[in-house]
């Protein structure tokens, strides 16, 4: 899924592509939300959905992790067994996000909660429109702001 190929070419486009003007939240959270808009649409079929879904997991466990270890309230053990028996991950991979967690504050939360601001704000732009919401009329919107955090985009769209 090209997650992040049409935020980073309106970037380009507009002069914008400079590391300041990428609000982490704002792009890894566009990913995610296009995860779960593609299979809403129905593209790839049931497959697909699942993957989605399975990618929406673990963007959940990955703030939990990240939260959690930076709080203290999570050791190693705790971390592996939220990853691999809670998240579906693989020991490889939960052993690289535990080393990345440690070293990386707040970043793995980035996922979850820029995907739950993109939801929230698509929800608001649908309640305020009814049946006149256009989603391709929507994403274009919300990508021609840029990379910013997404309550400046709610602004924006007078939300």
């Amino acid at each position: 899924m090209a997650k992040h190929f049409l935020p980073s070419r309106r970037h380009q486009r507009t002069g914008q592509m400079s590391e300041r003007n990428r609000f982490s939240a704002f792009v890894e959270g566009w990913a995610v939300y296009c995860e779960q808009m593609m299979a809403e649409q129905g593209y790839g079929g049931p497959e697909v959905k699942m993957q989605q879904l399975k990618m929406r997991l673990r963007a959940i466990c990955n703030a939990v992790l990240d939260q959690s270890i930076h709080a203290g309230n999570m050791n190693e053990k705790e971390a592996m067994d939220l990853m691999m028996k809670e998240g579906y991950q693989q020991e490889g991979e939960a052993v690289a996000k535990w080393k990345r967690a440690r070293l990386t504050s707040a970043q793995l939360s980035t996922y979850f909660v820029g995907a739950t601001e993109h939801l929230d704000l698509r929800a608001a732009e649908q309640r305020k429109l009814g049946k006149d919401f256009n989603l391709k009329k929507y994403n274009d919107q919300v990508v021609s702001y840029g990379s910013p955090p997404v309550k400046y985009v709610r602004e924006l769209m007078g939300l």
